[in-house]
């Protein structure tokens, strides 16, 4: 309740800015009651936020909020990076209701024990996800564990996650569709190659955080890299080229999707102007020019998009 009551001041304070002036704050329980029924209209309209808080080789992690529920999808940022990422969007860690774990390497993976000694959220995965997280710790760390079954969806406040089973060199890696009433959001990174279950999971997607890891040239003339390396990257079970991600996204543009955000991208074998440019000319391709394209980085969160406003 206290959420609710704080975004519904700020929604409105940011509508009716005379009626909703510092001045005049409601200052008892009941006009703060009074202030959020003013504002049910606009709260309605607000729907769902997503915020990748960053993302890349090095670490990734996503918020996804509405006004009764806020999660992160993996935590493979530092501690630290997490918490001054939220607190610069004016967030928490005690705002957040759960941690949803796609796998258990590192870069989804390295601020669980910091998150998890500072406040105990309930952490999300799937069993052998867990197991390998918990073998990997071998500390007495003890995680709130809340295990969930690939291909089945489970609820978090009024969020609706649809796990799914995708490949990569993980113990049981999934991916996920996230619902809110009548959005969705694709959470598709990390695979070696795109399956038709994969396609048909987020054929329903309105905002689609999609892996470009690697551009093919880059990466295969990239000296620092031992060729064993190269072969896991390229394998089925590895990661998305630029290519492979430039044809999902065209195969599933329609009217509904409206975002995609291209994350996931190597620091040392892609460029953003090389991701992008791949998925761009697919989009205007298929004639989806009304899709806004993001790359999301290592160093700073994307500006929040809100579906359903």
């Amino acid at each position: 309740m206290a959420r609710i009551i704080a975004t519904a001041l700020r929604i409105c304070k940011q509508n009716f800015p005379k009626r909703f002036s510092s001045e005049n704050l409601p200052k008892r329980p009941d006009q703060y009651r009074i202030a959020t029924l003013l504002c049910a209209d606009t709260i309605a309209a607000v729907g769902v936020t997503v915020t990748i808080l960053g993302s890349g080789s090095a670490g990734n992690c996503t918020l996804i909020e509405t006004e009764t529920t806020a999660l992160l999808i993996d935590v493979g940022l530092s501690g630290r990076q997490i918490n001054d990422r939220l607190a610069q969007l004016g967030r928490h860690l005690t705002d957040l209701d759960a941690i949803v774990l796609t796998h258990e390497h590192g870069d989804h993976t390295r601020a669980l024990p910091v998150l998890c000694k500072q406040h105990r959220l309930p952490v999300y995965a799937n069993r052998l996800t867990a197991e390998a997280i918990t073998d990997e710790l071998q500390s007495e760390l003890l995680i709130a564990w809340h295990l969930f079954t690939s291909g089945t969806p489970f609820s978090i406040g009024d969020l609706v996650i649809e796990p799914f089973p995708v490949p990569h060199d993980a113990c049981d890696p999934v991916n996920f569709l996230i619902r809110h009433q009548s959005h969705a959001i694709g959470i598709l990174t990390d695979l070696g190659h795109v399956t038709r279950l994969v396609v048909e999971r987020v054929r329903a997607a309105n905002l689609l955080i999609l892996e470009a890891n690697h551009d093919v040239r880059l990466l295969q003339n990239d000296t620092a890299r031992p060729w064993s390396i190269k072969q896991r990257i390229l394998s089925r079970h590895g990661h998305l080229s630029n290519e492979a991600a430039a044809s999902l996204a065209g195969e599933i543009a329609g009217e509904h999707l409206h975002h995609v955000f291209l994350a996931h991208l190597s620091r040392d074998c892609n460029r953003p102007e090389l991701a992008t440019r791949a998925v761009g000319e697919q989009l205007y391709r298929r004639g989806a020019r009304h899709i806004r394209l993001t790359v999301a980085t290592q160093d700073a969160p994307t500006t929040p998009v809100t579906l359903g406003t």
